[in-house]
């Protein structure tokens, strides 16, 4: 169940500059890196070789991809808020994504969300959510991101 709930245009305006909560912790798996991994083409073996990754990495063993910890969002953000009084929404993009910190497989991480600002337009709604993805037990987050939805009337 979603911390923040929201309707309509005035109410996702009324949220602005507001921290909205945060997601449940989720376990990042090998399962989920390797699978990610066979999606992207993206096979590097820090990524997806554990017995490599623990004798050779900087990180001590293998890590997720960012643009998995990137594509948890999708995932995440509605344990976060949840918006009515739209028919629909689309992921419009990102802006200034950045991984300060290794997402350790096998660690847990959650995201949370502020409403940096929302703008009208005609038939909704433009959200830009700064997004920060945190390890558990981690002294920098591992992603920052702004993402961008568009909700509309």
């Amino acid at each position: 169940m979603a911390q923040t709930t929201v309707d309509g245009v005035e109410g996702v305006q009324g949220l602005v500059g507001q921290h909205l909560g945060h997601s449940d912790w989720v376990e990042v798996t090998q399962q989920q890196v390797d699978r990610f991994a066979e999606a992207t083409g993206d096979h590097q073996w820090i990524h997806v070789d554990p017995e490599r990754a623990k004798r050779e990495s900087p990180f001590g063993g293998p890590i997720a991809h960012g643009y998995l910890t990137l594509s948890l969002i999708p995932a995440l953000l509605p344990q976060i808020i949840d918006i009515t009084g739209f028919r629909m929404g689309v992921n419009y993009g990102t802006e200034k994504v950045r991984f300060p910190s290794p997402v350790p497989v096998g660690s847990r991480v959650r995201a949370g969300a502020a409403l940096a600002s929302a703008t009208p337009f005609d038939g909704g709604i433009t959200m830009n959510i700064d997004v920060t993805v945190e390890v558990e037990g981690g002294s920098k987050p591992a992603m920052v991101a702004t993402v961008v939805y568009r909700r509309y009337l």
